[in-house]
């Protein structure tokens, strides 16, 4: 037995004399998430791109051509939160934009947080957190992991494609303040802005790109992949008569917006950057809003030295103009395909400085959308495509006067958002009416309605579980003290929207796969060259970043690694 033990131990590794060898990380990690990108919009401007920006992360890393999200409402806000929690709204908590909230009575939005204040910009604008999150992040475990040394910053347009990402614990998160044309945060995250936000924010970017016409990057006769420029089911721009190029950003920029608020919080500049008398908001809906976007991103770098520190950062960017774009003019417009040809310069240019700064193949980085988005109804029905569209205010009125014939006079219906019913709870007790029946009853009224396929009970979802199917993503995207009473579920191209009739431009939150498939690349360190068909859901993003770093995944986290793309 001794001689057993004894050749045991001598198999056990030795601690070798001296320091250990580092542990392998790359310098950074930026995450890329493109608002409203469907997988196709890759290849479908294929012979556009030049070399350095979608054609790179292909040529040289690791796509997965088959990623789906797994769970609706298939927006924005969850988006964002699923991607860098490795797990459904079921878990995270982030059901919608907006939803609303039994204990209040009143709407929520997604970040809004009335505790906190803004920081360089308006209370509209800044009084935003992470506080409805209920996840950590992949950011928030790098901070973790590093004894909270490493850097995370979000970066973006839009207030939740920054604070979402950058998580919890972030170093920092910055978004756009239309009113005054500069990136804002709230004392969430810092009590001022840093010096080198006010200068950056003085320097009127903004304006800068809304002093001249939008014109197409190429001749407009090139965008063979769209269709024609003046279509009926694009929305033209407010002052604008056709949506049609050229887009007179001066002339249309010169009206302030009513929200315009001039006095600025704690921006450590008592002078307003931009000219109040500009809608500096209007950039958002151009692809200028992105170029914007990759100038801060490229100042954020440089200015906390990002990947310089000795320790690995993670630098969280989100491109939120492509959604504004996407939304008022749909998929197979001209100014879609023309924003996509710039924001692959803006990735190229991105990527360029990468190099420079951090250093090449030091830098991981990943690419994927929120969400895609739905063939615009108007463009369906012309080319006898299936496609509808229903209203929130109809669909709620419809259910409200169904439940009056049964029940009685009374305000039944609190709210319909995120095809979801809230239905009147302490009425229904008043009236000791059974919740169950009268979830049933909503969803036997709400199948009466054109364009409406399945509604599936609140107590339904709790009592069952579905791997696969609509259930699943209902389940997935199903938080109960969040989430509506019935829940609504349209035929295939049929869009919701608050504009009704849908007739120009589009939205997304289905779980169609025209809404749920989004493109899923990897670049940069310990990222081999090549691709995979195999099916992958959104959630793995989270749980692969991990592994690449060697630290916990998220503290929801419901995805798994990607074995690929890890070499493993």
């Amino acid at each position: 037995m001794k001689k057993i033990i004894a050749l045991a131990l001598l198999s056990l590794p030795t601690l070798a004399a001296g320091p250990e060898k580092p542990l392998k990380r790359p310098k950074l990690v930026v995450g890329i998430v493109v608002d409203q990108m469907r997988y196709d919009y890759i290849y479908r401007y294929w012979s556009k791109y030049p070399a350095g920006g979608f054609r790179r992360l292909l040529g040289e890393g690791f796509s997965y051509e088959s990623c789906h999200y797994n769970y609706v409402p298939t927006y924005t806000g969850p988006g964002h939160a699923s991607v860098y929690t490795g797990t459904t709204p079921a878990v995270h908590g982030i059901i919608g934009n907006n939803w609303f909230e039994r204990e209040t009575g009143k709407g929520t939005y997604v970040t809004e947080d009335k505790t906190v204040q803004a920081v360089g910009g308006t209370d509209a604008a800044g009084q935003m957190s992470p506080r409805h999150l209920l996840s950590t992040t992949i950011t928030d475990e790098l901070r973790l992991a590093t004894n909270f040394q490493a850097k995370t910053i979000g970066v973006s347009m839009k207030d939740r494609g920054s604070i979402l990402p950058a998580g919890h614990s972030a170093t920092a998160a910055y978004w756009y303040d239309g009113t005054n044309g500069g990136f804002i945060s709230s004392t969430f995250y810092q009590p001022a802005l840093p010096d080198w936000v006010s200068k950056f924010n003085a320097a009127g970017h903004a304006a800068g790109y809304l002093a001249k016409p939008w014109n197409t990057l190429l001749p407009i006769a090139n965008y063979t992949e769209s269709s024609p420029d003046d279509v009926t089911w694009e929305a033209p721009f407010k002052g604008e008569t056709n949506p049609v190029f050229p887009h007179d950003l001066p002339t249309l920029a010169a009206g302030a917006p009513a929200s315009v608020q001039p006095a600025l919080k704690n921006s450590g500049d008592t002078k307003n950057p931009q000219t109040p008398n500009q809608n500096l908001d209007l950039i958002r809906s151009t692809p200028f809003g992105n170029s914007l976007t990759t100038d801060f991103a490229l100042e954020t770098l440089r200015q906390e030295q990002m990947g310089q520190r000795g320790i690995t950062d993670f630098l969280a960017v989100s491109y939120s103009s492509t959604d504004y774009v996407g939304h008022q003019f749909g998929p197979n417009s001209i100014e879609a395909e023309d924003t996509y040809l710039r924001l692959d310069r803006e990735l190229a240019r991105l990527f360029e400085a990468l190099d420079k700064q951090v250093g090449k193949g030091q830098t991981l980085v990943f690419l994927t959308a929120d969400h895609a988005a739905a063939h615009a109804v108007g463009f369906a029905q012309a080319h006898r495509l299936p496609s509808g569209g229903v209203g929130p205010s109809i669909m709620r009125d419809s259910v409200q006067r169904a439940l009056t014939r049964q029940y009685g006079p009374g305000q039944w219906v609190l709210s319909y958002e995120n095809q979801q019913v809230y239905l009147n709870r302490q009425l229904l007790r008043k009236k000791n009416i059974d919740l169950g029946k009268a979830q049933a009853d909503v969803a036997a009224a709400l199948l009466t309605l054109p364009g409406v396929t399945q509604a599936l009970t609140a107590l339904d979802l709790q009592r069952a579980h579905w791997s696969e199917g609509l259930g699943m993503y209902q389940e997935n995207g199903f938080y109960a003290p969040r989430s509506g009473d019935v829940l609504t579920v349209l035929a295939p191209g049929w869009l919701e929207a608050y504009a009704y009739p849908v007739v120009k431009g589009t939205t997304h939150g289905s779980a169609g796969a025209y809404d749920t498939h989004v493109p899923l690349l990897f670049w940069g360190w310990g990222v081999k060259h090549g691709e995979s068909s195999a099916a992958v859901h959104i959630t793995d993003i989270a749980p692969t970043i991990a592994q690449f770093l060697h630290i916990q995944e998220p503290s929801g986290c419901s995805g798994v690694p990607l074995h690929e793309v890890l070499g493993r």
